[in-house]
């Protein structure tokens, strides 16, 4: 049997438990233990497929092609190991099962109720983590919102069950809470804390580690306050100050003793931590002095969560590089407007994420057309990859009506289309192209160089394909179909032979890169930032390049 530790939160939303949560599972897999780490999500959807960037950020998908929380993408980078379906529980999810057992007559003509039948459906939730491949040693459970939440109240009244059910020594529950600074005073305060643990003994969960958020230092005084009115151990008050950087968490809190308290108190058998690398990597970071800015050209750029596996690719590849990310937030309708082209002109690459709707779509292929016809390297994701196909359909083939479908059904010139099986498809949640599928790479291909193999699996997300009608006349120009699926029918990678770098993927390898390890495609992207900034700054170095940009 795993042990448990689930992770709570409170004073307010966004404090940060998802990342807590996965610093706590990198300390343990640096002992030596297996970890799998699941969010329970409190909202009645029954996953953030659906749900617009703006109201729940990044859609993450996991390899079996669940659409989940922005959370796993974190709980994925900090442990290094691939979660699936069962690392993501929602409301929508569990009411869905409960109600459909109920129309069945599983329950017997039984009368329904929250307890027990929500509770005992999210237990069973949870039970399932890690049982697909490998039993883990540890199970890390994170629930969504705030205590005292109406949405919570099941999910927290089930892990409080959960202590009964798998017994209290493989069970530790840990809260996050924040500490507001008053800033007449120039104090901080520990009231809000102090209800938040109330209200969480209120329904009969007393945490044993508490782990104060805050923008100040905490002194000891309070510490020693925190601990006393909330009735645990002083060692187990750990303040989490904030950070420039998100990978410095894990070192924070192990240098605190979290991890070691962690394993007394579950009485796991555990090895010595070895941080090394992730320590090694994180000081590196720190030092960085160069700089590559990159600009990204999309439709949710407001809320910069919208696009974090795609902002974390980036900053993996430029430390790879021994350079600094700085990012470019570009609205693609300013594009539009013929705003934000002094921005463009600064950067050196360009990318072009995922959406959907035809919001801001002509900005994007506006973008690729400058990207291209400047030489500036240009990676595109998904709907990156579509919108370079449209912008070399109508600016170098000359089919002017050149679109997708899913914005025109009626243009002249489709390139870009529903994908066959998706014509019949009437639900939108959860029925696109969606997981990991393999990629056959072309030899001598910019794609297959980076990978060094020619063949790869990743992570899609889509309905609308290239339209292989277009084939022939992309090829006769200058693009190549570096990657397709092994049958030949799908399109994967796009690339433009005569640029430094321009590629499409199909798929999102954004959602598989890792801080020691970036993606390929992002790293030789950034590799070739790097160079258009270093002949940018030396323009007489490379006279063809500087042609191509005056063209």
């Amino acid at each position: 049997m795993p042990k448990y530790i689930f992770c709570t939160g409170g004073v307010v939303s966004s404090v940060g438990k998802g990342v807590t949560a996965a610093a706590i599972g990198r300390l343990l897999k640096a002992r030596g233990l297996k970890v799998a780490i699941q969010k329970l999500d409190p909202y009645l959807n029954v996953d953030p497929g659906t749900m617009s960037p703006y109201q729940h950020g990044e859609v993450f998908v996991t390899v079996d092609g669940a659409e989940t929380d922005l959370d796993l993408g974190h709980y994925e980078r900090f442990t290094d190991e691939n979660l699936d379906h069962t690392c993501n529980v929602t409301s929508g999810q569990i009411y869905a099962e409960v109600i459909n057992k109920e129309r069945r007559g599983d329950y017997l003509g039984g009368t329904i109720q929250v307890i027990p039948h929500i509770t005992n459906e999210i237990k069973r939730r949870i039970a399932l983590v890690g049982k697909k491949d490998s039993e883990p040693d540890v199970v890390i459970v994170e629930v969504g919102g705030t205590v005292g939440d109406i949405e919570s109240q099941p999910f927290l009244e089930a892990i409080r069950q959960m202590r009964a059910d798998v017994g209290r020594e493989n069970t530790l529950y840990v809260h996050v809470t924040f500490l507001p600074h008053i800033g007449a005073t120039g104090e901080l305060k520990t009231k809000p804390t102090q209800h938040s643990v109330r209200e969480l003994r209120g329904i009969g969960i007393q945490p044993q580690i508490i782990i104060p958020r805050t923008d100040h230092p905490v002194s000891q005084d309070l510490i020693d306050k925190i601990a006393l009115f909330c009735d645990v151990d002083k060692e187990a008050v750990i303040p989490l100050e904030t950070t420039n950087n998100i990978y410095d968490v894990p070192l924070v809190l192990e240098d605190a003793g979290l991890g070691d308290y962690v394993v007394e108190q579950l009485g796991l058998k555990a090895q010595a931590p070895d941080l090394t690398e992730w320590r090694a990597w994180v000081e590196k970071m720190g030092a960085l002095e160069t700089s590559v800015r990159i600009a990204i050209v999309g439709k949710y750029v407001e809320l910069h969560d919208a696009y974090m596996s795609v902002k974390e690719a980036l900053s993996h590849s430029a430390v790879f590089h021994n350079h600094k990310l700085e990012i470019e937030w570009v609205y693609s309708g300013d594009l539009e407007k013929d705003r934000c082209w002094d921005v463009l002109e600064t950067v050196s690459g360009i990318v072009v994420p995922g959406g959907f709707g035809y919001r801001g779509v002509e900005g994007k292929i506006l973008a690729a057309h400058f990207a291209r016809t400047r030489q500036i390297p240009y990676l595109g994701l998904c709907l990156g990859m579509q919108v370079m196909s449209v912008e070399f359909a109508r600016n170098v083939l000359g089919l002017e009506d050149a679109n997708s479908t899913e914005y025109d059904t009626g243009c002249e010139h489709p390139v870009i289309d529903l994908m066959p099986d998706q014509h019949s498809v009437t639900n939108l949640g959860g029925t696109m192209r969606l997981g990991v599928y393999p990629c056959a790479l072309k030899l001598g291909s910019k794609a297959a160089e980076a990978f060094g193999t020619d063949m790869v699996s990743e992570r899609h997300r889509h309905r609308f394909e290239f339209n292989n009608a277009y084939r022939e006349q992309f090829e006769a120009a200058g693009a190549e179909f570096s990657g397709l699926s092994p049958d030949g029918h799908l399109v994967e990678v796009l690339e433009i032979t005569d640029h430094p770098f321009m590629m499409g993927s199909q798929f999102h390898p954004e959602f598989q890169s890792r801080p020691n390890r970036p993606h390929p495609l992002f790293r030789d992207f950034i590799g070739a930032a790097i160079q258009h900034q270093q002949q940018a700054a030396t323009p007489d170095a490379d006279d063809t390049t500087a042609e191509a940009g005056e063209a």
